[in-house]
This record gives structure tokens, sequence and C-alpha cells, in this order.
């Protein structure tokens, strides 16, 4: 029950939007409301590689999903590059033709900057998945929010700022070396 408490008192998060929390503090907010378990669980998902999850539980049922994902990654890009993309796969349970075929369409993008934000929101999509119809309000639905969570904060770092700073700092070591 205490996961209804904690699903309801988060604030909403937008792709394009403001993360409301830190991760940490997220993580913190998980602790105080679901068992121990649970909230490594979800500690997990946004800490580890996804082939470091558990083999059971919706930890599990993420790290497949997330697999299928990067392995259609993995496949366009290896098809753009005109190599086999087998060395970068992951071995996945399932096999969605709909998350396959989403990402293929985000790579019709030219614009990498376009293309990445429809690879993120083919990732903010697909882990609503793990939050079941039937009950919103469950541990499901914290696992999804801290994956947006993640997405979030990550397109948050993401800024032409950020990117010219990092250019700079970068030619600017080029130029000492020289």
């Amino acid at each position: 029950m205490a996961a209804d408490y904690l699903i309801s008192s988060l604030q909403p998060l937008g792709l394009d939007g403001p993360a409301p929390y830190t991760m940490e503090r997220f993580l913190e907010m998980c602790r105080d409301q679901l068992t121990a378990g649970q909230a490594e669980a979800i500690a997990a998902v946004v800490a580890s590689p996804t082939s470091a999850l558990p083999a059971t539980g919706i930890a599990a049922d993420w790290r497949d999903l997330d697999g299928q994902l990067r392995n259609a990654i993995a496949a366009e890009r290896a098809r753009i590059r005109g190599v086999d993309s087998a060395k970068w796969r992951h071995a996945v349970d399932g096999c969605s033709v709909y998350w396959a075929n989403r990402v293929t369409t985000a790579f019709q993008e030219k614009d990498p900057a376009k293309r990445d934000r429809l690879l993120d929101q083919v990732r903010w999509d697909a882990a609503e998945e793990l939050t079941p119809a039937a009950s919103p309000l469950s541990v499901g639905a914290a696992f999804t929010y801290a994956i947006r969570l993640e997405i979030v904060i990550r397109r948050n770092a993401i800024s032409a700022q950020a990117g010219n700073e990092t250019f700079d700092r970068l030619t600017a070591a080029s130029k000492l070396e020289l």
C-alpha cells in the first residue's frame, strides 16, 4: 500500500521538462515507502547495466525489454555502417516487433539530436510496460518513474552550453599538445 502513497505523491515528469528530483532523492523516497527489496531493485535498474539485473521480477522484465531496444538500436547502427550487428546483440527472452519498428522509425530521422530524442521517447514509452494497467499505483509504476526520471536527468544534462564547454575544453587540451 505504501507504493500507492509514493506514486500518488510524485511530481509529474515530462520528457523535455525539468527533473523534479535528483535520482538520489527519488531513491530515498523509494526506501522510505517501499520494501527494502523493492527499493534495491529500483536502485539496481538505474545504477546497473541491464545485463546485471536480476533474472526475475519487474527488474528482469525491464532487462529484457531494454535488451530488445538495445538490440534494435545496434541493428540499425550496424545497418547504416554496413556491418553485422551480432557482436553487439544482447541475449533476450522476448521479441517485440512493435519496439523494433519504433526504433527503426526513429532512425529514419537524419538529425542526430532529433533521432536521440525519438529514441528517448521509445524508451520512455517502453518503460510504461512495467506499470500494470489494472494497478497504476503499483510498484511497477515506481520502476517506470525511475526509468523516466533517468531519461529526464540525462536529457537535462544535454544543452548547447554544455556542448560548447566540452568543445572548448577538448580543443584547449589539443592546443596544449601541439
